[in-house]
């Protein structure tokens, strides 16, 4: 494949996550992961693991950094270049079109809502990624599937949310109650 072939397919990558990337940079480490490892090929999830650590520990904003570092790993300079491009074009013509529609709109019904729904997506996107870089971190991959799947899991998980939300107990004793059920139902064979 030749260079000017990498470089567009760099810069298309990131066109289309800056086009569909919204709530945020951490919001938008889904699409990255989905591009990036699933889609292109451009790195293994150690490695995208690797790019998100140095995405924290260095300055500026996050989406961009992962771009900028992606097109380096890919094509060098020119590949930066064309992947931080992309990342930014259509949110830059997007973000000056909305604002002048967001200040003349802002206490509607529809754009409270439409804010509201988009708070949800981010929020979902990014618990989504956090499970599954966790899970790829720590567990192999044969037994993702049965833990992912599997409705004690989710029950584990779901129980455990209302007692910090809906009763307002402290994490901790929550988190040593769901480790004492988790050895017990181990030690039953379950």
């Amino acid at each position: 494949m030749t260079d000017s072939m990498i470089l567009l397919r760099v810069f298309i990558a990131f066109l289309r996550i800056g086009a569909i990337a919204f709530g945020g940079a951490y919001a938008a480490i889904p699409l990255v992961e989905q591009e990036v490892v699933t889609n292109e090929g451009f790195m293994t999830y150690a490695e995208f693991a690797d790019l998100l650590a140095l995405d924290e520990i260095t300055p500026g904003p996050i989406l961009i950094n992962s771009a900028t570092f992606v097109g380096m790993k890919v094509a060098g300079m020119p590949g930066a270049i064309a992947a931080t491009l992309g990342c930014i074009l259509i949110p830059c013509i997007v973000s000056v079109s909305l604002l002048f529609l967001f200040r003349k709109y802002k206490n509607t019904v529809l754009v409270q809502s439409i804010v509201l729904t988009l708070k949800c997506m981010a929020l979902a996107l990014i618990v989504s990624t956090m499970i599954k870089l966790g899970m790829n971190a720590v567990m192999p991959s044969e037994a993702q599937a049965d833990i992912l799947h599997g409705t004690y899991a989710v029950a584990v998980m779901a129980f455990a949310f209302y007692l910090i939300h809906g009763k307002k107990l402290s994490p901790l004793p929550v988190m040593l109650g769901c480790g004492a059920l988790n050895v017990i139902v181990s030690m039953l064979g379950m």
